[in-house]
């Protein structure tokens, strides 16, 4: 008789590995998320180890831009291990690195996402972790290091948070809608940003700001807010996020931004997505 294969939860339990929501999936991507959620989770404990420790902050595009040498360090340790085991893949990291690969498979990572909630003490941060395939983002893996949840999806077979599945919340009323967003480091940016927040405001439930992306889509992709907006962010901002919240049932689109630079980044519920979209154009965010 075959055994049959077993893999350990975050909360420490074992689970059948039939169990998951991707146990249908191609197993070179079971494989991919396995060793995406073990570096996430790894790069995790430096954040909680590095709450002991003095910090060196510098600056990168803005006085408002922060980094800290555990950002650094996290990124380290994922670049290091991914070389080690998996040499041929490419590599993007938001602390530096970048790596051509031969085998159609790329890394994109943010180490420590919400490092000026980190600086604070503010308990929003995480590790993102994306792995495309021939340019197509297949596995995300989103380590919320600052309460230890770990949100994770392979594209097309389901979205968990600590193994149990989430989904989108479907919420059609645009009146009724919480709405996350996140603002640019720039501060002339922001000012435009503020006063399209002003103008939404007064047309949904309320607005959160949590100062991480990643999390962000999360809690898109959880129902924890019905629908989500940024600009000015860069790809491993948003890669795990975004596989994510498809994952679990929402639309994510990358329409032009009125200002700032690249695309916007908008999740919500298949429901909700034609009134929003038409909302942020309606308010300058996007043209």
């Amino acid at each position: 008789m075959t055994a049959r294969r077993h893999v350990e939860s975050e909360s420490g339990s074992v689970q059948p590995a039939s169990d998951r929501p991707w146990a249908t999936a191609p197993l070179h991507l079971q494989e991919l998320l396995d060793l995406a959620s073990d570096l996430a989770r790894d790069a995790g404990q430096i954040h909680i180890k590095g709450m002991a420790r003095a910090l060196r902050i510098e600056t990168k595009s803005s006085p408002t831009d922060l980094v800290s040498q555990i950002d650094k360090e996290s990124e380290r340790m994922i670049v290091e291990r991914l070389s080690a085991l998996r040499p041929d893949d490419a590599v993007l990291g938001e602390e530096g690195a970048l790596g051509q690969g031969t085998s159609g498979v790329r890394w994109v990572i943010d180490p420590l996402d919400g490092t000026t909630n980190y600086i604070y003490g503010y308990p929003a941060y995480a590790v993102s972790i994306a792995v495309e395939i021939d340019g197509q983002p297949q596995v995300g893996v989103v380590y919320d290091s600052s309460a230890g949840r770990m949100y994770r999806a392979i594209s097309g077979f389901g979205a968990v948070c600590d193994d149990q599945p989430i989904h989108a919340r479907e919420q059609p009323d645009l009146a009724t809608a919480l709405v996350a967003t996140g603002f640019s480091y720039d501060a002339a940016q922001r000012r435009r940003q503020g006063s399209v927040v002003a103008q939404v405001l007064g047309r949904v439930r309320d607005i959160r700001r949590g100062g991480t992306a990643a999390l962000d889509l999360c809690h898109a992709a959880a129902g924890h807010v019905d629908a989500y907006w940024e600009l000015d962010l860069s790809p491993w901002d948003y890669a795990a996020g975004s596989v994510i919240a498809r994952a679990a049932g929402a639309e994510v689109a990358f329409p032009r931004a009125a200002h700032g630079h690249g695309p916007a980044v908008v999740a919500a519920h298949r429901a909700l997505m034609p009134a929003f979209l038409a909302l942020l154009r309606e308010t300058g965010a996007l043209t």
